[in-house]
């Protein structure tokens, strides 16, 4: 019995209860957050009744010696240009480090080809066609949520999984079961940023977000999760990330009496900061998204990079302390001098749908996509290495893989449900360092 069944025999037992406890009163909501998704304990599991087969183990399901590896072709959607290109080796090359180590193991199991996203909607449309229609087994992308959200429908209708090792769009969520990702949503990061500021000691805060998939769903949760920590929110708005200026902005938060500014953005934040300058003097809050697009091209010059001294905020960890200890070292040897963004996440996508398709004996996403939760959770036994895990798929075992960005412990809707984030300040030469790295697990 697999690990989704359990748990929906689960919930269909506790929905039985509280529908015998209610009797004839009227109709419950009982629709639920990703905040109310954490997966349901062995502790949790219905009992089989004397009339009700045990589920068999994994010895009995897949005797060993029966075992035999199932080759895939995987195909990538990353952004090879546009606004995010910036990092395509950290998205790209963890993924080809993967591949080389799997067949290192197991020569021939995987290959792997990459099309461009664009950082664009509809580059992305026009290529995510090409692996829809070839012979490919799974995909790793779209690298922005709103890239993802663009082609999701189409991925889904396809029946094809998809993996994506950084959108962190809440609304992503719904999208199950051949959409999951390795990077914790936002609903995570919301709170881990507000406690930052609120820790900072924060009292009035403004929130601005680009308005988009990934800055509203970010925006609106942590400007929610402040006011409901009894913080101030004097201004929360979006904007749109194609204006040129946002010097009313910034002076309409001035005006607010704002102590601290979030700002979810992308390349724009540059702009933002260059108008900010003799309006604003508060502790500015950035995360990931203006980590990874914002240098010294967008504040005008290497002179500018100053301007983010003090600057501070949170990042989906780079080198979980909980996550597989060797990646850093190993990725560092493979692609010296690579950024690091996001990498531990992508190098899991491939891992996690590789491995899902090992467990389920087929490597067509139908046949595996509800294994991605069986290999990522209890009661399997953790392994964090492929030829690891695949000594024990081999033997006959279920496997919980733990990942080079952490324990993943998928929920039902094929995410992580828990976060590792690093809380970082920039310094005077534009480098973000981290002072800090925090678990958040979904409530």
């Amino acid at each position: 019995m697999s690990k989704r069944l359990i748990r929906l025999l689960a919930l269909l037992s506790v929905l039985a209860v509280v529908a015998a406890a209610c009797g004839d009163g009227g109709a419950e909501d009982t629709t639920t957050s990703v905040a109310d998704t954490t997966p349901t304990t062995e502790a949790e599991a219905p009992t089989t009744t004397e009339a009700e087969a045990p589920s068999t183990t994994a010895e009995e399901e897949t005797p060993a010696g029966d075992f035999e590896p199932v080759p895939m072709k995987i195909g990538t959607l990353l952004p090879q240009t546009g606004q995010l290109s910036a990092i395509i080796d950290a998205l790209l090359l963890p993924i080809d480090m993967g591949v080389e180590e799997i067949n290192e193991a197991y020569p021939g199991l995987v290959t792997v080809e990459h099309f461009d996203s664009g950082t664009d909607p509809a580059v992305a449309s026009e290529n995510v066609d090409q692996i829809l229609t070839g012979d490919f087994n799974g995909m790793i992308g779209a690298a922005a949520s709103g890239v993802s959200t663009a082609i999701v429908d189409k991925v889904q209708t396809a029946e094809m999984a998809m993996c994506s090792g950084s959108n962190t769009g809440a609304s992503l969520t719904q999208y199950d079961p051949y959409y999951i990702r390795t990077a914790p949503t936002d609903e995570l990061q919301a709170p881990t940023l507000g406690d930052l500021m609120i820790n900072d000691g924060i009292t009035n805060a403004a929130v601005i977000w680009r308005n988009d998939e990934y800055g509203v769903g970010f925006g609106e949760a942590l400007a929610d999760y402040l006011e409901d920590s009894g913080v101030t929110v004097s201004v929360r708005q979006g904007y749109d990330p194609q204006q040129s200026s946002f010097s009313a902005l910034i002076d309409e938060i001035a005006n607010a009496g704002a102590e601290g500014l979030a700002m979810i953005t992308f390349e724009e934040g540059g702009q933002i900061v260059l108008d900010m300058q003799g309006r604003f003097d508060g502790t500015v809050y950035v995360a990931d998204g203006f980590v990874d697009t914002v240098g010294a091209e967008q504040l005008g010059g290497e002179e500018n990079v100053a301007l983010l001294e003090g600057f501070r905020g949170t990042y989906p960890s780079v080198a979980p302390e909980n996550g597989e200890p060797t990646f850093p070292d190993r990725f560092a040897e493979f692609a010296p001098d690579a950024p690091t963004v996001f990498s531990a996440h992508k190098y899991d996508c491939l891992m996690v749908l590789v491995l899902a398709a090992q467990a389920a004996g087929s490597a067509t996403p139908a046949d595996y996509i509800d294994a991605v939760i069986d290999v990522t959770g209890p009661p399997g036994e953790k392994c964090s290495l492929f030829a690891d895990c695949m000594a024990l798929l081999e033997a006959g075992k279920e496997i919980d893989y733990d990942g080079a960005s952490g324990p993943l412990d998928f929920n039902e809707h094929g995410q992580p449900s828990a976060g590792t984030y690093d809380l970082f300040e920039f310094d005077a030469e534009g480098n973000n360092v981290t002072f800090d790295q925090v678990l958040i697990e979904a409530p």
